[in-house]
């Protein structure tokens, strides 16, 4: 009983045996990630279009649950610049422009979340992470990365921009350059500079904070708040208080897909950077844990009027390389931001506006991973043709589209792959008594009147056919006549009725033709469903005890006595 709670409550374990040597670092971190996220919070905040302070909501009630569930160390739960865009584009129509009713959205989408998240976690659905591949990932990101600077630029330049796809929001950008405003423009790019000179400089410290306190001091004493600089204005002060979204029937419907697609993103998001971390501090992450922790971060954010949130790679990393040894920094920095909230709204009122885009465009930057998209292109065409569809589609019809989509290419691209499964020609390694493919090593020697095949994947309904024709060809294309085939199946880790039907199949028409036909290095689950369908009655024994080699030799020592 023990083990299931401290499996369901991970706190259980580690905070009983907490080290007071760790205090010290904890603390530094959670204050240092506090300082950090405030500006970013509250940038992401602007992007999915709700008020500021809804972003710092996020940490704070977030945190305090993943706190309890989390089994990463270092995460950082809250809003993301993702999850963020997908939020605003969507709920802005839903909401027909009533800040109050987008709020209330926002809200009702972590909490559906929330219940796909213990949903998922009930059905052990943490391999749903593994449906999309990092050729994908890397496509979504840098494409999501595009969309969301073509909002945030025209408020660098000081003007509002316009909805639509990437290439309209671009246009109407170019088309409108005339009504930049120059000191917005330049109090913009001082700032971005900054953030990204401070960032090289200073990795992991809270730079973005104080290019804000700067951009604060700026324009309270001197004159350009009298020039009319835009500034977020009044922030309500104090925490608020706790309310659990209520939606109708319709209203719910209606934000089902979106919270999928959040839900998506969040895990994936969260689950890579949780990978990340724990693989550079010695420990693991428990994928399916990881679902309740989210479920519970997304509750904590909906019912403290924040809205979908995730385990940020940035905010996390900071939390990393400030020192972060336990979950315990995410309770200081609640604390912190609690006390910023109590205390200190009133000096963010002159904050400019293009301050919290120069933030987001700042943060964007890292998902565009030039490095891995030139690596693609030398490893594989294929897959970098992938990608570049995948960033074409986010760009043409959004984030949240481009979530579904990049779900549906990675299972296509699966299927494909599985459909059309690579079929080795077997032959034996020079000067040894191993066996690989010919076609991959041309020097192999082939055995004469021996045909060995390998299928280089599970042999199942969707693949059968092809797999059946191209076995046809290549005995077709056999100069020599093949007085036996081996099936090698070390490589087929499951094979289904259709394709045990196919190989009974296979063996008929082998012997129509005078053709021996036997299996090999089967495995265990494959030769049990095998043995039921009758093979055995077929080709004889298919024993664990023979390998590819036995087969071969008994082959050759027939092949002797026969002659």
């Amino acid at each position: 009983m023990k083990d299931k709670i401290k499996q369901i409550f991970p706190v259980a374990e580690w905070l009983p045996a907490y080290s007071m040597k760790y205090l010290r670092w904890d603390l530094v971190a959670g204050i240092t990630l506090a300082f950090f996220v405030i500006p970013e919070s509250m940038a992401y905040a602007t992007l999915a279009g709700l008020p500021p302070q809804t972003g710092i909501y996020c940490y704070v009630f977030a945190g305090l649950l993943y706190f309890i569930f989390g089994t990463s160390r270092q995460l950082a739960i809250g809003p993301t610049s993702a999850i963020s865009l997908v939020v605003g584009t969507s709920i802005a129509t839903l909401s027909g422009g009533d800040p109050g009713q987008a709020l209330i959205l926002a809200s009702g989408v972590a909490l559906i979340m929330a219940a796909l998240f213990f949903i998922a976690w009930l059905v052990r659905l943490s391999a749903l992470v593994s449906f999309i591949s990092d050729t994908i990932l890397v496509g979504f990101k840098a494409g999501a990365a595009l969309v969301i600077a073509s909002t945030q630029l025209p408020k660098l330049f000081g003007f509002h921009g316009q909805g639509g796809d990437f290439f309209e929001r671009i246009g109407y950008l170019v088309t409108h350059l005339g009504e930049t405003r120059p000191e917005v423009l330049v109090f913009g790019l001082i700032a971005f500079c900054l953030l990204i000179t401070g960032d090289r400089l200073m990795p992991g410290k809270p730079v973005a904070l104080v290019v804000v306190i700067l951009s604060i001091l700026a324009v309270s004493f001197t004159s350009l708040q009298r020039a009319g600089l835009p500034t977020v204005g009044a922030i309500p002060g104090g925490i608020p208080t706790l309310h659990l979204p209520l939606l109708d029937y319709d209203t719910g419907r209606n934000l089902v897909t979106l919270a999928m697609a959040c839900f998506l993103l969040s895990y994936v998001e969260s689950i890579s950077a949780a990978r990340a971390l724990s693989g550079k501090n010695g420990y693991e992450v428990n994928p399916r844990q990881e679902l309740l922790a989210l479920g519970a971060a997304n509750l904590a954010a909906a019912v403290g009027r924040g809205y979908p949130v995730a385990g940020g790679l940035s905010q996390s990393t900071v939390n990393s390389q400030a020192g972060a040894k336990t979950p315990l920094t995410l309770i200081i920095t609640s604390i912190v931001l609690m006390v910023c909230l109590m205390f200190l709204t009133g000096l963010i009122r002159n904050l400019p506006e293009v301050i919290l885009a120069a933030v987001v465009l700042h943060a964007i930057i890292g998902l565009i991973k030039v490095k891995e998209m030139k690596h693609l292109y030398r490893v594989s065409r294929y897959e970098f043709r992938i990608m570049v569809i995948t960033i074409l589609t986010v760009m043409v019809f959004g984030i949240l589209e481009g979530v579904l989509f990049a779900v549906l290419l990675s299972i296509v691209t699966l299927l494909r792959k599985s459909s059309a499964p690579h079929i080795a020609i077997l032959g034996r390694i020079n000067g040894t008594i191993r066996f690989s493919d010919i076609l991959r090593h041309p020097e192999n020697e082939p055995v004469e009147g021996l045909l060995i095949l390998r299928v280089e994947s599970s042999i199942i309904y969707f693949n059968v056919s092809y797999i059946h024709e191209h076995i046809r060809q290549i005995l077709n294309d056999q100069v020599k006549p093949v007085n036996m085939l081996i099936m090698d199946l070390s490589s087929a880790n499951y094979v289904d009725m259709a394709g045990t039907r196919f190989l009974l199949e296979l063996e008929d028409e082998l012997q129509k033709k005078g053709i021996d036909f036997t299996i090999v290095e089967a495995l265990g689950s494959v030769r049990d469903i095998l043995r039921i369908e009758g093979m055995e009655k077929e080709i004889g024994h298919i024993s664990r005890k023979v390998d590819l080699e036995d087969a071969v030799e008994a082959y050759l020592r027939k092949d002797t006595e026969n002659c």
